[in-house]
């Protein structure tokens, strides 16, 4: 076998597994990625949220429990747009004034979703958020 398709199968694995941990939400909120094509741009769309005592987000306004699927539109707190992964990440954690982001592995977890983002944008690829 390859040497690089082991290294890869093993790394995949890896990953597949720790997505599976337990994971606080950031009190902050959260982020919806988007590649727009069209503009060349990537898209971080800012959302706030509370968490209940289960860990679960809420809607700040209603205190329902926010649903992954077939949720109603929301309005973004904040939209971001940056031509690079590295220049979109610089928005949303350097410079004057408040960040979006209070937990170091919330920023981990969207530096890599903004590098997935920036390949799909070059690659002229859909790009689905993990």
């Amino acid at each position: 076998m390859d040497v690089s398709v082991s290294l890869l199968a093993a790394a995949t694995a890896l990953d597949e597994g720790l997505s599976q941990r337990t994971i606080d939400l950031d009190p902050a909120g959260y982020f919806l990625i988007l590649v727009d094509h069209e503009a060349a741009v990537l898209v971080a769309e800012h959302y706030g949220n509370g968490i209940d005592e289960r860990g679960l987000a809420t809607d700040p306004d209603t205190g329902e429990v926010l649903s992954c699927r077939n949720a109603g539109p929301r309005t973004p707190l904040s939209v971001f747009r940056g031509r690079t992964a590295k220049e979109l990440g610089i928005l949303l954690t350097e410079g004057a004034g408040s960040h979006p982001l209070s937990r170091l592995d919330h920023a981990l977890y969207l530096g890599r979703e903004l590098q997935k983002a920036e390949a799909a944008l070059l690659a002229g690829e859909t790009y689905v958020q993990d």
